[in-house]
């Protein structure tokens, strides 16, 4: 039996934060699991699979891979209405998809318990977008945001929103960062729901006054919405999830230090290493914030830190009220700090050796010897190499621009290959190729987009590039399934419910069948001739180079 399923209260069982956040829904009777594969938050998604498929003859939840985020959204705010519990999870890049229905979401509260996951990933381990920090948007949606520390925090959290979700009536965002989502430790079990006997089936009750989001009720929906969180900031008043670790010693105390997430764990560790001890102010959640509890925090220090990963936020914050409860407080964080990056233990050491005045030594990690430069490399047999190698041997690469998207293939960035000549976020090689065209007819332009990508947020780009008219060369990289994050299936994937092949939807796009070529890379003269005719073509013309992932044919 899977170890998530394991109904042993009390027990201490091995989990990553991800595997802790899956149990905690499981305890809590989560009905409805979507979601969309991207690291660092793969494993919510790849375990609640394994464990449909484990109990396929005895379901205790439903549980899909959406298209995307906002399918991903939309499908859970359907199930929450018909009265399931439900949890919906993304790395986040996705929130910025999910965002379209999330903020009205806000507005309608919801039926049932809701939890977004959102695992951010400051330092890129796994992306190429952006250093994203997610904070913000809890404060732009109005939406309560709690931030665990570690594994046995993201269970005991993610049982917390739910509760707090079913309390306010609102969806509740558990974000937490790559380290919090990989990190390893023991995790207490409390019970799963009662014997897991849970009932699947919802029922959509009409209510228009609460659901539909048009003017005149939308101004009455944000009084509520206002209204919640307000009593949610009474309730993180008193919420144990904030705590103070240490004394503040009145007047003469002079140093504190206020922290959340991670950065919590790497103060510990740090003050231990340092051999100082401040009080800490460890906050559970970044919106609402107990600002009464900061205050009264506050009032009795000379300096403050504020530990926190990437963009001063929380600082900024503290900064705000620390102006009428201790005008006098110096307020240290990021001037001692760097914002690009995650926050490491030998960061936040430095951070706090500085703050009190300890010597402090950054450590090296020099190796003894000369390692040679290894960047990222596809797969040895991988059959985007062949798509690459044929690419380069059509055509002049000085001469055309090259679009890379968000995928295995975004490797093609890097040596021996160095192709792109521009990647930003999913699907958009697409539309950025589309855009070159229009302002820069003469240019050639080849697009790459892997199969599942297309299906995430690429086909709205290809319908858009058809119908006004320009003329790009994409190539969908089809290896048939969703590699990146863990080889999870998509809608033209081998076993999807019900496959939908790529050729279909890019002929329902509007590109002419005589613009299209399906062909396997391996067959490399074919393949070439087919780019060096299609780069020249007066519309868009696609290529479906299909070959699967090397991991696919192991399993076939």
């Amino acid at each position: 039996m899977n170890k998530l399923l394991e109904n042993s209260k009390g027990e201490r069982v091995m989990f990553l934060g991800n595997e802790a956040i899956i149990r905690g829904a499981l305890e809590s009777g989560v009905q409805f699991v979507s979601t969309y594969p991207g690291t660092p938050a793969s494993e919510i998604g790849n375990n609640f699979f394994a464990l449909q498929k484990e109990l396929k003859d005895d379901p205790k939840f439903l549980f899909e891979f959406s298209t995307n985020e906002k399918t991903a959204m939309e499908a859970a705010i359907g199930a929450n209405f018909s009265g399931l519990k439900t949890l919906v999870a993304m790395k986040n890049f996705g929130l910025n998809v999910a965002l379209e229905p999330l903020l009205p979401l806000a507005y309608t509260g919801t039926r049932a318990p809701m939890v977004i996951f959102v695992a951010d990933d400051p330092g890129c381990h796994s992306s190429a977008q952006s250093e994203e920090n997610t904070r913000p948007f809890s404060v732009l949606g109005h939406l309560p945001m709690l931030e665990p520390s570690d594994a046995q925090e993201c269970k005991d959290f993610t049982i917390e929103a739910f509760a707090i979700s079913e309390k306010f009536g609102t969806p509740v965002i558990v974000r937490i960062t790559t380290r919090t989502a990989h990190q390893r430790a023991l995790v207490a079990l409390g019970e799963l729901a009662p014997d897991r006997k849970i009932n699947l089936k919802g029922e959509f009750v009409k209510d228009k006054r609460k659901y539909v989001t048009m003017m005149p009720r939308l101004h009455g929906m944000k009084k509520e919405m206002l209204a919640r969180e307000e009593k949610l900031a009474q309730y993180f008043e008193k919420s144990k999830l904030n705590r103070v670790e240490g004394v503040v010693k009145g007047k003469n105390q002079p140093l504190g230090i206020i922290t959340s997430g991670i950065a919590y764990l790497h103060a510990q560790e740090a003050m231990e290493e340092l051999g100082v001890g401040l009080p800490v102010l460890k906050l559970g959640m970044f919106h609402p914030l107990p600002e009464r509890k900061i205050r009264e925090f506050i009032k009795g220090l000379k300096k403050v830190l504020v530990l926190e990963e990437m963009e001063p936020y929380l600082e900024k914050r503290v900064q705000r009220l620390a102006k009428d409860a201790n005008c006098k407080l110096e307020i240290r964080g990021v001037d001692l700090r760097t914002q690009i990056g995650e926050m490491k233990p030998e960061i936040a050491a430095e951070m706090i050796a500085k703050f009190t005045g300890k010597k402090y030594t950054l450590p090296k990690f020099a190796p003894k010897f000369e390692l040679p430069a290894r960047p990222p490399q596809l797969c040895p047999g991988c059959p985007y190499w062949l798509v690459f190698a044929a690419v380069k041997k059509a055509v002049d690469a000085s001469k055309v621009i090259f679009g890379g998207d968000i995928g295995c293939y975004m490797i093609g960035a890097l040596p021996p290959h160095e192709l792109y000549d521009y990647m930003f976020c999913m699907g958009s090689s697409i539309g950025i190729a589309h855009g070159i065209k229009k302002a820069a007819a003469d240019q050639k332009v080849i697009a790459f987009i892997g199969d599942a990508t297309f299906f995430h947020s690429g086909i709205e780009g290809l319908l858009n590039a058809v119908y006004n008219g320009s003329n790009p060369l994409i190539i969908i990289m089809n290896n048939d399934i969703t590699a990146m994050t863990g080889h999870q299936p998509h809608p033209d994937s081998v076993g999807a419910v019900h496959p939908i092949p790529i050729e279909n939807m890019v002929l329902a796009c509007g590109v002419k069948p005589e613009n299209m070529k399906i062909i396997d890379q391996g067959q490399s003269e074919e393949f070439i001739a087919a780019v060096r005719e299609f780069v020249d073509k007066p519309e868009v013309s696609v290529i479906i180079a299909r070959r699967p992932c090397k991991f696919v044919e192991k399993k076939e």
